[in-house]
């Protein structure tokens, strides 16, 4: 009999490997049987708003980890920033079990008439971001190599990077946050991309996700990675696929993508080093409340993950 597991639904940026196991069938032959649960869309931030500073008056699970905190999925994944403040806010007892295996590509895009060429002319002007989404924190790590901090602005940008995109482009917003395929989508339009990075994710679970359950999981999700790395054009049609409805990307075709920016490789253990630092830094940012160090993740279950990989 299989096991059941309910995931919160994810996109081809955050979660390829997954769709693609999911698709081919490595997930049943991993005895598991995966069913979607939709995020509470309810709660997406769907405007814009530049009066809005201060990310800690907004939720940590407008988007990612809303079905998982709302008691209807047990397994999420999300940019590992932004997963640290949701385990510090979580009232379920998630945490973190392992990094996921896609290296989500994000860029901060101005529109076509904007005068920014380089990161040093966004000094003092507000860069809009999807708070506690993997990009906010992108943003603020590029930011960081050329402004001191007291320069560093950022304002409440919508979930999603066709309304991020549709803001810059009327003006409501003179910088933003992209990833694929809207970072294509905005260049085809004359967007400028002024700076771009590849960022981790991670696997969030509830406590009813047991390490060897996540063995399991990982192992159909290496054999994703194995296929996606033996043909990226092939794959990044789900680019395209997964926003048919949107005319702009609609029209776009695997040619249009640029391979180089899927980059996938083999889930792993969050290196204790790399841990700390990002919790340091974090809390820099007051972006961390409560959580200590070692509540981030669990431990065990991580352990038993990886151990025999």
């Amino acid at each position: 009999m299989l096991k059941k597991l309910q995931l919160e639904t994810t996109y081809p940026f955050q979660g390829l490997p997954e769709l693609v196991a999911f698709d081919e069938g490595l997930f049943k032959a991993e005895g598991l049987d995966i069913e979607w649960t939709p995020r509470q869309e309810a709660t997406y931030i769907v405007k814009a708003d530049r009066n809005v500073t201060d990310w800690n008056e907004v939720s940590a699970f407008a988007s990612h980890g809303s079905a998982a905190e709302g008691g209807h999925a047990c397994l999420y994944n999300a940019c590992e920033w932004g997963n640290y403040r949701r385990v510090d806010d979580s009232n379920n007892s998630s945490r973190q079990i392992g990094r996921r295996a896609i290296m989500t590509y994000g860029a901060i895009a101005v529109p076509p008439h904007s005068e920014i060429y380089t990161l040093q002319q966004l000094a003092n002007i507000p860069v809009g971001v999807p708070y506690h989404a993997g990009t906010h924190y992108l943003a603020i790590l590029l930011l960081e190599g050329f402004l001191p901090r007291e320069a560093i602005k950022t304002c409440l940008a919508p979930n999603g990077g066709r309304r991020r995109f549709e803001a810059l482009m009327s003006g409501e917003l003179e910088a933003t946050t992209l990833t694929e395929p809207y970072v294509t989508v905005a260049e085809r339009a004359g967007c400028r991309i002024v700076a771009s990075a590849f960022y981790h994710g991670t696997e969030v679970a509830t406590p009813e996700v047991d390490g060897l359950t996540y063995l399991a999981f990982n192992r159909a999700v290496r054999e994703a990675v194995v296929r996606i790395n033996a043909d990226k054009l092939k794959y990044l049609q789900y680019f395209i696929d997964y926003h048919k409805s949107d005319p702009l990307v609609a029209e776009l075709t695997v040619n249009d993508l640029q391979p180089g920016r899927l980059q996938v490789a083999n889930p792993s253990p969050i290196p204790e080093d790399e841990l700390r630092r990002t919790y340091e830094w974090m809390k820099s940012w007051d972006m961390l409340q409560d959580v200590t160090l070692e509540e981030l993740v669990d431990v065990e279950a991580q352990r038993l993950a990886h151990a025999t990989l």
